[in-house]
């Protein structure tokens, strides 16, 4: 497998996992990404990945046609520019037009199946114009051209701790006879993916890595004392001198806690004050370790880098038990194996009927 804007690792490892769990041999080829801190991440967790074959690198400057050839290949582009926190520029965005690069994998090396992600935005960017043109460009890329299975996955519904929607797009090779299905949440219906869970079983020992803890001024303290699970800033009951000024949209993750109950809200990996997910119980944010543990992470994947690489490390990953997921799915797809699926024509696809039918 090869891999572009490969993060620290979620998808590459829940594929490692998914090979493991199906009998199917995955190998590292290559993998790809700007960030240095995130590819020595990468490095130090992922099987078979070595500084000679994480290339830290704009991917404006990768030599896509000079890497090994790859029979997979998984890239979560960039999603700056697809997500509804911010411009939402799409296609016209510094950041928009990268997926083309993933294309020009498949252009030159036509691996049987791809794996790419995107955040939900992506569905809507530029009044609906971005999604078709990637779709229709994946479609048609490489020597035989890919079936696409595009769907919209909320991540909780397959065990992760965290709610978290995501276009998934899996592609398949035209010209072999494999015919991928959206896994059914049904398999993971039994899953305890609270926050709770998440974070105290077992518990987040201190002597983890990545497990330092925030400084939070008197005043964060204060107003976190005042703040319920599942509230935030601006729906809590605050004493004037705590609430925040702050005019027109009020963003719904300020200051916000956690319900023990539920699934997290999203983890991101970047914001100032008040951004930085809050304990439901304690008055302090999370620590990495423990927004790693939403993401799904084992507790023996070391992040390399600074407290806020990390974050953002962690922010920006794909989480791993949705993408081991997937995998399972694509893998028992190839193996002939039977599993639970989602009947297409009532599955959240985020792409219009005409759109499949092209693709």
């Amino acid at each position: 497998m090869g891999e572009l804007f490969s993060g620290p690792g979620g998808m590459a490892l829940g594929a490692h996992n998914a090979a493991l769990a199906t009998g199917v041999e995955l190998m590292h080829a290559w993998a790809n990404d700007y960030d240095q801190s995130t590819c020595d991440t990468y490095v130090a967790n992922i099987p078979g990945a070595t500084q000679a074959t994480v290339t830290c690198q704009n991917v404006r400057d990768y030599p896509i046609e000079q890497q090994s050839k790859v029979s997979g290949f998984a890239f979560g582009f960039p999603c700056n520019d697809y997500s509804l926190v911010g411009e939402w520029r799409g296609l016209d965005g510094k950041y928009g037009p990268l997926y083309s690069y993933g294309v020009r994998v498949l252009d030159h090396h036509n691996p049987d199946w791809f794996v790419a992600e995107n955040v939900s935005g992506l569905q809507s960017a530029n009044a609906g114009r971005a999604f078709r043109l990637i779709l229709d460009e994946l479609a048609e890329a490489g020597e035989f051209g890919y079936r696409l299975y595009p769907h919209l996955y909320s991540f909780e519904e397959y065990g992760v701790p965290q709610k978290r929607k995501r276009i998934i797009v899996v592609g398949v090779r035209k010209d072999l006879d494999v015919d991928f299905r959206v896994p059914s949440p049904a398999l993971y219906a039994g899953l305890d993916v609270s926050a709770r869970t998440a974070l105290t079983v077992p518990p987040v020992g201190g002597n983890l890595a990545n497990n330092e803890r925030t400084r939070q001024s008197a005043q964060v303290v204060e107003r976190l004392d005042h703040i319920r699970p599942g509230e935030n800033a601006f729906n809590a009951d605050l004493p004037a001198h705590l609430r925040l000024n702050v005019k027109g949209a009020t963003i719904s993750q300020i200051y916000r806690r956690l319900h023990p109950n539920e699934p997290a809200y999203t983890v991101t990996g970047s914001g100032g004050g008040g951004t930085h997910v809050y304990h439901w119980d304690e008055s302090r944010a999370l620590t990495n370790r423990e927004r790693a543990r939403l993401q799904s992470f084992p507790d023996t994947f070391v992040f390399k880098g600074t407290k806020e690489s990390v974050r953002r490390q962690v922010g920006m990953a794909v989480p791993v038990k949705g993408a081991e997921a997937v995998f399972t799915a694509l893998f028992r797809s190839f193996n002939g194996q039977p599993y639970p699926a989602i009947d297409a024509n009532l599955a959240h696809l985020v792409a219009s009927d005409r759109n499949l039918a092209r693709a």
